[in-house]
């Protein structure tokens, strides 16, 4: 558990980071065996890219470091619920383990995919979620807030 808040951490440093460069305030973190092997945050603004989020970056650069698509034995630590084109990418990268924050009840779908892994896919994906919540919700507040 004291892993999964320091990693947390990492990721809601990196979201931060997002912030103050106008992106949503998303950060992912992906673990490999207690290292990390990619911090990412949102860039869908400043790549123009509607795949730019925090969950693709961090599976494609983990894919780079560790020269391979399949991401066994790993966790990946997300400040925000994955939508569904991130958790069909956390299922086609074979992630062991996903900890994501807070709840996103607009876009998240990872629960919803979760409930059904049993009835469709051949890989299971062990899931957490809650760490740090407060802290990720609050940035994503602040963020909007001072948007509007």
């Amino acid at each position: 558990m004291n892993d999964d808040v320091h990693y947390m951490q990492v990721a809601l440093q990196a979201a931060a980071r997002a912030a103050q460069q106008g992106e949503v305030p998303v950060g992912a973190v992906l673990v490999h065996h207690h290292d990390i092997v990619a911090a990412t945050a949102n860039a869908k603004e400043t790549q123009r890219d509607a795949t730019h989020h925090a969950e693709m970056l961090a599976i494609r650069a983990a894919s780079q470091r560790l020269d391979a698509w399949r991401l066994l034995n790993t966790t990946l630590y997300v400040t925000l619920e994955p939508c569904l084109m991130c958790s069909g990418a956390i299922y086609q990268a074979r992630i062991a383990r996903l900890v994501f924050a807070a709840t996103d009840p607009r876009y998240g779908a990872f629960k919803w995919v979760h409930a059904r892994q049993h009835e469709l896919f051949n890989h299971r994906v062990e899931l957490q979620h809650g760490i740090a919540a407060a802290a990720s919700a609050a940035l994503l507040q602040e963020f909007f807030q001072r948007r509007r």
